[in-house]
């Protein structure tokens, strides 16, 4: 990209991008403000855009102050703005309120390719608070808006930073609010609320993105939906604490924020230095689904982001929890190969005195009582298998009955003269101390250098809770977060083939700031087919199906008691990066050879599930889901029908399936191995018509507006459909 200064010589800058424009003010020395962020308005010449900051300027009779209130990215009370102020903090008291003006604005474009976005930086200052300010607001080519902001300190004495929180606008017809609320087992559970005046706050104080995190923030138009209405969603890129808000007042100003949430005493800002928020993520959409598919493209688009096809994954937690034993184990990895899996991940329990969960977590050692030769043994006969091999950690925690913390308690966090409640039987190591950070680097590195394990499962089993540093008695998980990502970012430099997944007792920490440095996550600890639809849903909402750890338990679920048929477990994982989280040795043969049969058929899509757009249809049927992937160029599909609970129709009605070429003709027939239609119809021997291997050949319009007769399903049921271009 080239500098392309034009468009600020004036105060405006419009960027466009994959059918979204976001058009900025900065005239008058003002901190930028959003006139338009939304649909593309196309080309618009200068006069134009003078005319739309003209003509979007309100009337100023909202008596806060005389004149015009301008709302920037980060509001400033000294604009007249009384809600939620972007910047918070006081030195010793004073300069509590700052006044920003601009010194330099930049743009940076690509002049011979106006519609692929492009980034404003702003610098200015604020000479009677002494601070400086340099904020980035940029359009990404796949249509995302991100932002972050730098606040410099530049007197001669301490300023303590509060908050500092940046914002969206979102338009007035913005009338309903989705977030997530959710707890362990039960990740990412949407919730509706109208967008009324006042200020709706969601706060993460766990210290990890956290299972109830807003994880996004959207405002939409009235019954905003999959494949309706417009739809304006924020993701704070933190895995620490965080602060989410929509905020409305009578002024007809609505926006959407976030930022860090700082611990009392968290950021105390000497002279010269500086504190930079996290990335705050907005995204656009003509619906949820296309909203989602920002967000997708834009991590596809990472120079890091996985290329290489997701491998099929056995992990041995819920096939022999803490029970090692080197026979059963190869016995397992024989029938992981067997089915087809190509990588190979031992749990919890190989180090240490690990042989249950209270005691020996940060003892990094293999456990000679365990494995008195090694891991040698077991690593070699799994890669002698032609399988990878994967194991489990948790670096940042540690049971106090370990040797680690036996010789150094004090590198426990810990508020003053206390230690916090013991959660999960373990505590928080300081990585932020330099001396506990180099031990855990220098374990993890030699486990790595030692035995050929080309994956990490990283654990974060539990809450920080008055996590502070012994040393100073000061509040760390913003230091804590800022050392986590160090130590994962130093370990893919000394081991850059190694591939991590985020877990965190299931699914608490799930942002875009962990996925810069690992490569999937693991979505929930259930692995319940029934819970799995709704939780692999909505974080699929956010990120990818490749990042997505999707697994096939065993017959029943381990976390809630309830009994799948394999057809029903394996067609949700096959929605995500396929594993596999069952003693398959105790598998009976009809469904060995079943799982096999699924493992073959995510093998053969996974190159479309895992670049093509996620879909999900507005079914009107509660007891009914379709969702699907279509390929970038529409070329195929492939669907899932998925029955949650018995309908109050009988037969259910027709089911759309979206996303296809609206004027090219599909083919549509049933995908083996879901091609079994279980309910009573097919029991009874009463077939559907077009239910065969030549199926019905439709347009795409048709498939979306009108639909096909969907089977009649037990409940907790699943079928899927592939359609191809013809």
């Amino acid at each position: 990209m080239a500098p392309h200064l034009a468009a600020l010589d004036f105060g405006m800058a419009h960027l466009r991008a994959a059918g979204v424009s976001l058009v900025l003010d900065l005239s008058g020395g003002f901190l930028p403000r959003v006139l338009h962020w939304g649909a593309d308005l196309g080309a618009l010449s200068r006069p134009a855009l003078e005319d739309l900051r003209l003509a979007r300027r309100p009337q100023p009779i909202g008596f806060s102050v005389d004149g015009p209130v301008p709302v920037a990215v980060l509001p400033e009370q000294s604009a007249g703005w009384l809600g939620t102020p972007g910047l918070v903090g006081n030195r010793g008291g004073a300069d509590f309120s700052t006044a920003f003006r601009v010194r330099e604005a930049t743009l940076v474009a690509d002049d011979d390719r106006p519609d692929t976005g492009g980034r404003v930086v702003v610098r200015a200052d604020d000479d009677t608070a002494r601070l400086g300010l340099e904020l980035t607001v940029e359009l990404c080519p796949a249509g995302l808006v991100r932002q972050r902001a730098t606040v410099v300190n530049r007197g001669a004495s301490r300023f303590a930073l509060d908050a500092l929180d940046l914002t969206l606008p979102v338009p007035t017809a913005a009338v309903e609010l989705l977030d997530f609320t959710g707890h362990h087992l039960r990740e990412r559970s949407p919730q509706r609320t109208p967008f009324t005046q006042g200020l709706r706050v969601r706060e993460n104080r766990t210290g990890r993105t956290g299972y109830d995190a807003a994880y996004l923030l959207v405002a939409g138009t009235a019954g905003f939906a999959n494949r309706a209405g417009e739809a304006w969603g924020v993701h704070t890129g933190w895995s620490g604490n965080h602060r989410t808000f929509a905020e409305r007042t009578f002024h007809a100003v609505s926006l959407l924020g976030s930022g860090e949430l700082l611990l009392s005493g968290e950021v105390l800002l000497e002279p010269d230095a500086s504190y930079t928020s996290p990335w705050q993520y907005g995204s656009y959409g003509d619906g949820l689904d296309d909203l989602s598919a920002r967000f997708h493209r834009h991590l596809r688009a990472r120079p890091r982001h996985p290329s290489t096809p997701r491998p099929v994954v056995v992990n041995t937690w819920e096939a022999v929890y803490f029970d090692h034993d080197l026979a059963r184990l190869r016995e397992l990895a024989d029938a992981a190969a067997a089915v087809g899996a190509e990588r190979f991940v031992l749990d919890d329990g190989w180090f240490g005195s690990r042989r249950d969960d209270r005691r020996g977590l940060g003892d990094w050692y293999v456990s000679d009582e365990v494995w008195p030769d090694g891991l040698g043994p077991l690593t070699d006969h799994v890669t002698g298998l032609g399988m990878q091999f994967g194991i489990w950690v948790e670096p940042e925690m540690v049971n106090e009955d370990s040797d680690l913390a036996r010789a150094h308690p004090d590198w426990i966090m810990a508020a003053e003269g206390r230690l916090p409640g013991r959660a999960r039987s373990q505590q928080v190591l300081d990585l932020a101390r330099p001396e506990v950070f180099a031990h855990i680097l220098e374990r993890l590195d030699e486990l790595l250098s030692t035995y050929p394990i080309s994956y990490l499962k990283w654990d974060h089993n539990r809450d920080l809770v008055e996590a502070g540093h012994r040393t100073t008695g000061r509040a760390g998980v913003h230091d804590q977060t800022l050392a986590a990502y160090r130590l994962l970012d130093e370990l893919r430099r000394r081991h850059p083939g190694v591939e991590i997944e985020s877990c965190s007792s299931g699914g608490g920490r799930v942002d875009l700031a962990i996925l810069e440095r690992t490569d999937r996550v693991w979505v929930s600890d259930c692995i319940d087919a029934l819970e799995r639809q709704q939780i692999q849903r909505w974080t699929n909402a956010l990120i990818p199906l490749e990042l997505m750890g999707t697994h096939v338990g065993s017959g029943v679920a381990h976390t809630t008691d309830r009994r799948h048929v394999i057809d029903f477990r394996a067609g949700t994982a096959l929605f995500g990066h396929f594993g596999i989280e069952w003693d398959i040795t105790r598998a009976d043969p009809d469904d060995a050879a079943r799982l096999g049969e699924w493992v073959a058929l995510y093998k053969e899509l996974r190159p479309l599930l895992h670049s093509g757009t996620a879909v999900h249809a507005d079914h009107p049927d509660p007891a009914y889901r379709v969702h699907g992937v279509v390929a970038r160029d529409a070329s195929e599909a492939v669907y899932a029908i998925v029955a949650t609970a018995t309908s109050e129709l009988y037969p259910p009605g027709p089911v759309s399936l979206p996303g296809l070429d609206p004027d090219a003709t599909y083919r549509v027939r049933p995908q083996a191995p879901g091609d079994v239609p279980d309910g009573n119809a097919s029991r009874w021997g009463v077939d559907l018509p077009w239910w065969t291997p030549q199926g019905v050949h439709l347009s795409g319009r048709v498939l979306a507006d009108v639909g096909l007769q969907a089977p009649v399903l037990f409940p907790e049921r699943l079928v899927l459909l592939r359609a191809t271009r013809v």
